[in-house]
């Protein structure tokens, strides 16, 4: 919904007909008040099912500069407010202590809690057609031993990656999507799902005959949207989208493997 305001966004996914909401924990008060996200999430209806830990370079002072109590306080959030799933980001590579015991430190924190961290796939950074790699471990998840992932489609259009290969390296980690559209032009575009290039259906499709008992949150890009109706447009359009392929699963060598 940025720019409009957290409150916006409960108002926007009761009228539409969202089943819930994802938080992302941001610049915006009331997304860092658990008290005042119950009440919006009771006024209106709408479950908070996923808290999206403060993990970007515009949140580095919000709930406190250092990265473990950001999750503390993502997890007390969360459990307060009913969500099963934190999202967050790898580390930044100068984050370098944060870095070194991130993934036995999140593995401890998960034995801590029934709240699942997902580790969320991310992207190298490009410039003048050089990449750098600006997380760590790294910005792939599935090189890593973590417990659950959260797979977003527009990072894997931005990382060149194959989402349903991806999905695939998950297996039964996989604990929450984030479906989005890309065209892989190196930029981070979160398109409504349909507009891109990304097999967004077919993951859809590949989820809801795979067993996956995780959310699906709809993370697209809206700030470019001329009036409120404009963006309320693309909502629709997104939910529509994603409930018809969820509705119609796939069979045999589309649905999604799992480990054994």
């Amino acid at each position: 919904m940025y720019p409009e305001s957290t409150a916006a966004a409960f108002e926007t996914a009761a009228r539409l007909g969202y089943d819930g909401v994802e938080v992302m924990v941001w610049t915006d008060p009331v997304s860092q008040d658990p008290a005042a996200l119950r009440r919006l999430s009771d006024r209106h209806g709408i479950p908070v099912l996923a808290v999206h830990a403060p993990c970007l370079l515009i949140t580095q002072r919000v709930w406190s500069t250092d990265p473990w109590r950001k999750l503390e306080l993502s997890r007390a959030a969360a459990e307060r407010l009913g969500a099963s799933t934190v999202v967050v980001h790898p580390p930044f590579r100068w984050q370098r202590g944060y870095a070194r015991d991130f993934v036995r430190g999140l593995r401890r924190m998960g034995e801590e809690t029934d709240i699942r961290f997902a580790v969320e796939n991310m992207y190298p950074w490009r410039y003048r057609r050089r990449a750098m790699q600006a997380y760590a471990p790294g910005w792939d998840p599935t090189e890593e031993d973590y417990r659950h992932f959260t797979l977003d489609v527009s990072h894997t259009a931005t990382s060149h990656s194959d989402p349903l290969a991806m999905a695939d390296r998950m297996g039964d980690r996989l604990a929450h999507l984030h479906i989005g559209d890309g065209t892989a032009s190196g930029k981070d575009e979160h398109l409504v799902p349909g507009r891109g290039t990304q097999p967004c259906a077919e993951l859809l499709r590949r989820v809801a005959a795979g067993g996956y008992d995780g959310h699906v949150v709809l993370e697209i890009n809206t700030r470019r949207c001329m009036s409120s109706a404009e963006r309320e447009a693309d909502l629709a359009e997104a939910l529509a989208f994603t409930r018809r392929h969820l509705a119609a699963p796939a069979t045999g060598p589309d649905v999604l493997r799992r480990p054994a």
